[in-house]
């Protein structure tokens, strides 16, 4: 307790945090101008309420989104364009190239992500003032000048959304964006939980029904937890620096770690963004009420066998591939041939990379199905109890993943300032 009294910048960096989400909970209940609120409040109860891909979205905009406010698109087109950045890097030997230059690359690609998140909120922007004015359930009240107020309006909020992370980042504690998310998972949990125990009270769920759902969500809390900190440590040796050891030592030994979830929490969420993308086009298409636009809209509704086949598929093909993404092991094979490492009982070279190929291959195809096992966990409470289940699916995995994060970057901070504390008693001994 005294090193957190005593780490004045880590009390600062947490209060910078706690001020930030204050400033966007504010901005996820100020309407958009030119909407009827009641009406927007029946819509969203009939469209975002049954937990499908858009009460997904909305859950993570922290119900910006069923109130339309100026948060109301959050931070997925942002996250939309990193990971389609990141996938055209793959590609492009020009981002390729920007990569490797370091920060001022970095900085490069940064900016493109930016114009690119501008396109992608824009349009989905478009496509919710079209569905909001030809709804013909009134919730437009201004007429046809609604999406020359409500376009630019979205894109400002998500690009100052964008911008609060990038600060949080850099003033705060922990990644911003992530903090963000994590903030509008969070909020919309109590009123989640009170809505079980209603259910309990009125009958709608027996008590038994209740132990079990959340007896449930502690097991997926611990089971989440647990695989995320999962990691498989190769064993590197540095022979030549066994000179630089005191003899009688063995040889200088340190760890590759593999995550088993390597992937984190992108595969999800870039399979939902794809499978949301039928029911935007039917919606700018036309109304539901059309006979062929409701067959397609029920073809990718979440929740039928059908569709938890295509998310399964979906998850397990973007785990490979993002995974591919951020660990090259022809790279860093390489890398520990030039540095003098090598793995025990394998030659350095090509034989290294066919090794780490193999043990990330098992690795990610676990952690594939650990990712689809969580996913569609909610579908399946929600088909057995008839309530939507908050534990899982990828919301439970950004709480994990942002909690372990933040507070791995916490400590770090207090041993930081525990240690230049120490340095400091040295300094002043030897003076």
């Amino acid at each position: 307790m005294d090193s957190f009294k005593q780490a004045s910048d880590l009390q600062k960096r947490l209060l910078f945090v706690l001020g930030a989400l204050f400033v966007y909970r504010i901005g996820t209940y100020i309407p958009l101008p030119g909407l009827n609120p009641a009406v927007i409040a029946d819509l969203a109860s009939r469209h975002l309420g049954s937990g499908g891909i858009l009460g997904m979205f909305n859950m993570f905009s922290g119900g910006a989104l069923s109130r339309m406010t100026v948060f109301a698109l959050n931070l997925m087109p942002y996250i939309s364009s990193s990971i389609i950045i990141q996938l055209f890097t793959m590609i492009s030997p020009q981002l390729e190239a920007l990569k490797k230059e370091g920060e001022t690359g970095r900085k490069k690609i940064h900016q493109y992500t930016k114009y690119l998140t501008v396109l992608v909120a824009g349009f989905q922007a478009y496509g919710i003032s079209l569905y909001l004015m030809h709804s013909g359930s009134g919730a437009v009240v201004i007429g046809g000048v609604f999406p020359l107020i409500a376009v630019p309006t979205l894109i400002c909020g998500t690009l100052f959304l964008v911008w609060l992370g990038e600060q949080i980042t850099a003033r705060g504690v922990g990644n911003g964006s992530s903090l963000l998310i994590f903030s509008g998972i969070v909020a919309n949990m109590p009123a989640s939980i009170m809505n079980i125990f209603e259910m309990g009270r009125a009958g709608a769920l027996s008590p038994f029904s209740v132990a079990v759902i959340f007896a449930v969500a502690l097991a997926v809390i611990v089971f989440v937890v647990y695989m995320e900190r999962a990691q498989r440590r190769i064993s590197i040796n540095y022979p030549q620096r066994q000179a630089m050891l005191a003899q009688g030592r063995g040889m200088d030994a340190t760890h590759l770690p593999l995550k088993i979830n390597s992937a984190g929490v992108i595969p999800p969420i870039f399979a939902y963004s794809l499978l949301s993308l039928p029911l935007m086009a039917a919606n700018l298409i036309g109304s539901t009420d059309n006979e062929y636009v409701a067959a397609f809209v029920d073809f990718f509704s979440r929740g039928g066998v059908l569709f938890s086949c295509i998310l399964v598929a979906l998850v397990m093909f973007f785990s490979f591939f993002y995974t591919a993404v951020v660990f090259n092991p022809a790279e860093t094979a390489d890398n520990l041939k030039k540095a003098g490492g090598y793995i025990p009982g394998v030659r350095p070279g090509q034989a290294t990379a066919d090794y780490l190929d193999y043990v990330l291959t098992r690795l990610t195809a676990v952690g594939a199905l650990y990712m689809s096992f969580v996913c569609i966990l909610p579908d399946v409470m929600n088909a057995k109890f008839g309530v939507h289940f908050i534990f899982g699916g990828t919301g439970i995995l950004i709480i994990v993943g942002v909690t372990i994060d933040t507070i791995s970057q916490i400590y770090t901070h207090v041993l930081s300032h525990q240690y230049r504390g120490v340095l400091k008693k040295i300094e002043k001994r030897r003076k």
